[in-house]
């Protein structure tokens, strides 16, 4: 059985899942009210910006989101329908599937991204020092290689 938390790592712990969703909140709906894109939506399509030629294999794809195979095959899904990306054979097999950014895509982060970086420096960046904002970087880096 593990041991509980002392009264510090419970207040730790409380701060940091009650803050983050409250942030994650704060941002999904200033971003769907300006953008009608969702942090999802949003994300996906700031990782495909980045990827050479502006495309990844699903399985890729969902490992840099963080997110199992069935949930970035619907997320893609949701944003085929919508023009956002689409979804193609891979060239150098043909048995996987590619998401691939489509120029509306690209235009949709485009004119979102200012938007979304207001709220980004409101709500986080612009609240937090220098020194803060690097230990976050790297307690979150720990975090993320578990």
């Amino acid at each position: 059985m593990a041991e509980p938390l002392s009264d510090s790592q419970q207040l730790a712990w409380r701060t940091f899942i009650e803050s983050s969703w409250a942030l994650h909140t704060h941002l999904e709906d200033e971003l769907r009210a300006q953008t009608g894109l969702s942090m999802n939506d949003y994300h996906v399509l700031v990782v495909l910006s980045e990827a050479p030629a502006r495309r990844l294999r699903m399985g890729e794809l969902a490992g840099r989101l963080w997110f199992s195979p069935s949930r970035v095959t619907y997320q893609i899904s949701s944003m085929v329908k919508r023009g956002l990306v689409r979804k193609q054979p891979c060239p150098e097999d043909g048995r996987g599937q590619e998401a691939v950014l489509t120029d509306e895509g690209m235009a949709a982060l485009e004119s979102a991204a200012p938007l979304h970086l207001i709220t980004v420096r409101d709500s986080f960046i612009d609240r937090l020092e220098p020194d803060e904002l690097e230990v976050i970087t790297r307690v979150f880096d720990k975090v993320r290689k578990n």
